[in-house]
């Protein structure tokens, strides 16, 4: 495969920036656009020198030349729009969060090993080069023994639709929260032992700010901060015994600087060649897919499956429901 012909379902900001992320490369292309509104889809696919655009998405998943189909609609819809993707044959990249629940995160999973299909979760974060170098310092020992992690997404989104309406799986946990939770899991692993949160609800019952503690059997904690109610400095840090490994931006790593004795000792800026970072996740799902393989080790089936699962517990406990849930 010298090229990989990408489709897109869903024309709104986060297709914008998939489209940029792939235009100047060589390897990968945006094919074709499918928006419910065929005059919508038209005018992405001018805006973005794209071939093909469709009214439906049924007629997208139709086209026998798009390789990938990249759910780009709402948290919602991912469920139904990758099923679709799915049952046509096509190899999925699901938007984070992957679906509303981890039911029906199951049940895409055990539909794409049926029918040999690869797919994967686009949670951007797992699949960039600072991303993979954080874990490189870790284990060099240059910060001593990591113990304690704390991360913080924030943005001020409290009147957007998809934050608001429990029809569209709104509040903070599914759009900022995944982010935290993932650094966290990426970087201290899975052996939690007790978890404490608090919640901030707003008006039509979704989390608006959430604070999560995780304790880790071997001592180490994390500790989370997501929020749709502020702007914060959306930093992660993870600290050992002899210093601090600091993420600037815990979503899209732009900067890592290493602390070590209260002195810093290396700054590493992202890749210059580096696009707007969307790209990398699918160039990761070309290389699966040439190499056969069903799920990508930057994300694998069961970390997806995993997180949803926490995310189902979270809202459970917070009383965070959305219609979907009562198909589970």
């Amino acid at each position: 495969m010298n090229n990989i012909s990408v489709g897109i379902i869903g024309a709104g900001w986060i297709a914008d920036k998939m489209s940029e992320a792939l235009a100047p490369l060589n390897n990968a292309t945006v094919l074709a656009i499918a928006s419910r509104s065929k005059d919508k889809a038209r005018q992405f696919a001018l805006s973005h020198g794209i071939e093909r655009y469709y009214g439906s998405y049924e007629a997208l998943v139709n086209d026998p030349d798009i390789d990938l189909v990249y759910i780009a609609t709402p948290h919602s819809h991912h469920y139904q729009h990758a099923k679709l993707a799915l049952e046509h044959n096509k190899h999925v990249l699901v938007e984070k969060a992957f679906t509303a629940n981890a039911c029906e995160a199951e049940s895409l999973l055990n539909l794409a090993h049926s029918k040999h299909l690869f797919i994967t979760e686009a949670i951007w974060t797992r699949y960039m080069p600072l991303s993979h170098k954080v874990k490189e310092l870790m284990k060099s020992g240059i910060i001593g023994q990591p113990r304690l992690l704390t991360a913080t997404l924030c943005y001020m989104m409290e009147q957007k639709e998809r934050i608001i309406r429990p029809d569209l799986c709104g509040g903070a946990l599914l759009d900022l929260g995944v982010y935290v939770l993932n650094f966290a899991r990426m970087y201290f692993g899975t052996d939690i032992v007790r978890t404490v949160t608090n919640c901030h609800l707003g008006p039509t019952g979704m989390d608006m700010q959430e604070c999560i503690s995780l304790s880790y059997a071997d001592g180490k904690m994390a500790n989370l901060q997501a929020g749709c109610l502020t702007l914060n400095d959306r930093q992660g840090i993870i600290n050992g015994t002899d210093g601090y490994i600091r993420v600037d931006n815990v979503n899209c790593p732009e900067l890592i600087e290493v602390w070590r004795n209260y002195k810093l000792i290396e700054r590493i800026e992202r890749p210059s060649d580096m696009v707007n970072g969307y790209e990398y996740q699918v160039l990761e799902c070309k290389r699966c897919i040439e190499e056969g393989l069903l799920e990508s080790p930057m994300m694998p089936h069961d970390e997806t499956l995993a997180i949803m699962r926490q995310m189902d517990s979270l809202r459970k406990e917070w009383g965070v429901h959305y219609p979907m849930d009562n198909k589970d």
